[in-house]
């Protein structure tokens, strides 16, 4: 039996890059400082969850498949290492992950990958209103072709690299559909409910709306993990 532990995750601005100041900016400006903060904070108590539900756990050989990890080896290991200094808790996970005798495992397309990144960038770095609209709709036109393109590339990877007895574990934004596409001879255990990460992100631009269902999600993101 192959056994593989899903983290539908949340991005930090850490895990951001290059367009991190931008998402800061237009957070702040779309929803005021102090509700930013907060919802920063619940990134931050999110992660602290995972944190928590990995620490007694033995991960020797387990195999770690990272959404947006296009090598393996040292490279990997390299941009592991510049993530946590960047004060990335996803990748601190891993790291700890790592010199408990997991390996990570080259997850993704580079090609599709940088392709993704290419469009949100220009996104964020337009400098017109009109510039911003078009960028958005050129993305939003490939977006869900490109999610599917990447879904159906990790779970081939998945598929090519989990040997019977072994047990991986994905980091996968909560928007990838990934599970579908998994053999069903692979035992998937989910850390956190996919469908209230992704309802959390969704409800954001809305939140006001519908507060109290964005608060009980708010919540739910920073309990501890329950069996």
């Amino acid at each position: 039996m192959r056994q593989l532990i899903y983290i539908p995750v949340i991005h930090m601005s850490a895990d951001l890059g290059s367009i991190a100041k931008q998402v800061d900016k237009r957070g702040i400006a779309g929803f005021g400082e102090e509700f930013w903060e907060r919802h920063k904070e619940t990134i931050s108590g999110f992660w602290d969850s995972i944190v928590k539900y990995f620490t007694d756990l033995e991960v020797e050989h387990f195999k770690i498949y990272q959404d947006g990890m296009v090598t393996d080896g040292e490279v990997a290991q390299k941009i592991v290492e510049e993530g946590v200094k960047s004060g990335s808790k996803n990748f601190e996970i891993i790291e700890n992950l790592v010199k408990k005798g997991a390996v990570i495992v080259h997850t993704e397309d580079l090609a599709l990958v940088k392709k993704e990144r290419d469009r949100i960038v220009r996104i964020s770095q337009a400098k017109t209103i009109t510039r911003k609209l078009a960028a958005y709709f050129q993305y939003r036109l490939t977006r869900d072709w490109l999610l599917r393109k990447r879904d159906n590339y990790v779970a081939k990877r998945i598929d090519e690299t989990l040997s019977h007895g072994e047990t991986g574990i994905l980091f996968m934004g909560a928007y990838h559909n990934i599970v579908p596409k998994l053999s069903k001879k692979i035992l998937i255990t989910t850390v956190k409910d996919p469908d209230k990460v992704g309802d959390y992100q969704r409800l954001l631009l809305h939140c006001k709306r519908n507060k109290e269902e964005f608060e009980e999600l708010a919540r739910y993101l920073v309990a501890p993990v329950t069996d």
